[in-house]
């Protein structure tokens, strides 16, 4: 079992709704990562930006950007995450794709769909929590606007490391702060926010924040800036956490629908 997970969160702009320039953007960034890293995280989007043109960027599961992240990841040894849109059987959807080393792919779509942008008039909503299990760290993905709703992101499956990827604009980024931290409090995992800069083609200005909490809401790390962030998470400190303190044994019993 890895006692350690290293993980690289990649904070930067993005090309408004340009896949191939935004590949080259990210695959230059991406060479300069830390060879020591286990896992890499992008923002929501990384390919467009956050657009409601899914049929420009759209690609799918067999596409160029997927087997763009499938070389990465194997030359660079490290698994990567990120969200992109996809088209599957007639339906556009907000993807977290996770690609390891060995070719493998895991996802999910994102629940929430942000309704303030139309969102859900374009994407269709995931129906279900996605739980990957990498390096015997169990990893929870979640996506920009599921930062509001707490009970999707209960930790009902004793999961190690909550991570949201987003495009979540400079007005409401205190929002983004204090929930990154509270979700880490509540569920007693890591929390790691991965969120973009600077202007996008709507003229929604976006100023990082990206940010990694421990499981007692401790800030790791926190930057403005463009640039990857690094934090190593230890699986002992949950272990110690949880079992000294029990908070998670008194949670609710419920069911999502």
């Amino acid at each position: 079992m890895a006692q350690i997970l290293n993980i690289a969160a990649l904070q930067t702009t993005l090309i408004w709704e340009n896949p191939e320039a935004n590949r080259a953007l990210l695959q230059d960034k991406i060479k300069l990562v830390n060879e020591e890293t286990d896992v890499l995280f992008l923002p929501e989007m990384f390919t467009s930006g956050f657009t409601m043109n899914a049929s420009l960027v759209a690609e799918s599961m067999k596409g160029d950007s997927i087997e763009w992240l499938k070389n990465l990841a194997s030359e660079k040894n490290m698994a990567i995450g990120g969200s992109l849109v996809i088209v599957e059987n007639g339906n556009f959807y907000n993807r977290f794709v996770f690609v390891t080393p060995n070719g493998s792919v895991e996802y999910y779509d994102k629940r929430h769909t942000f309704t303030l942008a139309g969102e859900h008039e374009v994407y269709a909503s995931g129906e279900k929590k996605v739980i990957i299990n990498y390096k015997d760290w169990k990893i929870c993905p979640q996506i920009c606007y599921d930062l509001r709703f707490p009970v999707w992101a209960r930790n009902v499956e004793d999961y190690d490391v909550l991570v949201y990827v987003a495009n979540w604009p400079k007005k409401r980024i205190k929002a983004w702060d204090v929930l990154l931290q509270a979700r880490a409090i509540e569920n007693m995992s890591y929390c790691i926010g991965v969120n973009r800069i600077a202007l996008d083609g709507n003229g929604y200005e976006y100023t990082g924040h990206s940010a990694v909490y421990t499981p007692l809401g401790e800030e790791l790390i926190h930057t403005k800036s463009d640039e990857t962030i690094y934090a190593t998470l230890h699986k002992n400190e949950i272990d110690t956490y949880r079992n000294g303190l029990k908070f998670l044994n008194d949670r609710d019993q419920f069911t999502v629908k």
